[in-house]
């Protein structure tokens, strides 16, 4: 049973014969219902401010879910996208290695191609070079026949001469 200020002032004892002192009595009546009331009031003040309390830590423990969530979010998204960038990296770091490879491959062929290249040049400068030595020697045999039919000629034409001149003695 909860005991107020009213109760305390409306309340009233029954009289006797050696009972206390009624101006005592209804003085520390007075001062019992005025500290019972100031109490009351004190803790309707106190249950105000309780009840405004718990009204900020529901509205700060919903801010702080709500903070909660977003910061789960964000690092899910953060995650997301680090996972994202690493797999864009590696596909442009295979892209680069594949054409890399195939630049290198190209070149390895290229490099193939001349080499074919030189050593075919190298048999036709050879054929080249067989064909011209025996055109040179053919034309050297020719002047050769020449020189030796001019030599057989002169022989000859001074054997006429020789023998016109015995002839003509």
């Amino acid at each position: 049973m909860s005991v107020t200020r009213i109760d305390v002032l409306n309340k009233t004892f029954s009289r006797s014969f050696r009972g206390y002192d009624r101006a005592e009595v209804d003085v520390f009546m007075q001062e019992a219902a005025d500290a019972l009331g100031a109490l009351a009031e004190e803790n309707k003040a106190v249950k105000m401010r309780l009840a405004e309390l718990e009204a900020a830590l529901g509205e700060h423990r919903g801010r702080e879910k709500t903070l909660r969530d977003t910061l789960l979010t964000t690092q899910k998204m953060t995650e997301e996208m680090k996972a994202t960038a690493q797999k864009e990296a590696q596909l442009i770091i295979d892209a680069a290695h594949a054409k890399s490879e195939h630049m290198v491959n190209q070149g390895h062929m290229r490099l193939a191609q001349i080499h074919e290249d030189i050593q075919s040049m190298k048999k036709l400068r050879a054929q080249f070079d067989m064909q011209l030595r025996g055109i040179i020697d053919t034309y050297l045999k020719l002047l050769d026949m020449n020189q030796k039919e001019e030599e057989e000629l002169d022989a000859v034409e001074s054997k006429i001469t020789f023998i016109r001149k015995a002839e003509g003695i």
